[in-house]
């Protein structure tokens, strides 16, 4: 820790300064330029906007929602966060080895529980808990060999689970 410490505080104060500080001055500094520079000099564009105050009102009611679908659009339209993840995945060695850990323990558990079931047709275990190990069995084959990145399969298993509980 006290290794990078530095390295540490220049994360966190990048993370500061471009997540809170830079987008408020930014937004503060584009509506105050672009009016006092652009709008008060061109006489048609006073008459749609005869104030700072009525030209910051009109630009965030119509900035607001067009920024949202611009973030809804990188997250979930194009390509891009797919790039910045696989970005992040191939310089970050800590999450590619967590996935591949998950991956390896579901292979591993799913086996445990074929050898489960074979151990269990010789000995008395209620009906009922080897129809959970069962189903269970199933929702890991079916995971294990129908899954992929692109067909979402993780993220419906997940809200599955959690409606479940």
């Amino acid at each position: 820790m006290k290794d990078n410490f530095l390295f540490r505080s220049w994360y966190y104060f990048r993370t500061g300064w471009s997540t809170y500080f830079a987008f408020i001055l930014a937004a503060i500094n584009t509506l105050t330029v672009t009016y006092f520079l652009a709008i008060e000099n061109y006489p048609s564009l006073k008459l749609i906007f005869p104030s700072f105050e009525v030209y910051v009102i009109i630009i965030v009611s119509v900035g607001i929602p067009l920024l949202i679908l611009v973030g809804y659009a990188h997250f979930k339209r194009t390509k891009a966060f797919k790039s910045e993840i696989d970005v992040y995945l191939e310089s970050n060695p800590y999450q590619a080895r967590n996935m591949v850990n998950a991956e390896m323990s579901l292979k591993l558990n799913l086996e445990v529980v074929k050898l489960l079931l074979k151990l269990s047709k010789d000995n008395n275990i209620p009906e009922k808990d080897l129809e959970e190990i069962k189903t269970l069995e199933e929702d890991l084959k079916k995971i294990v060999n129908e899954r992929s990145i692109n067909n979402k399969m993780d993220v419906k298993f997940m809200k599955k689970s959690i409606k479940q509980k």
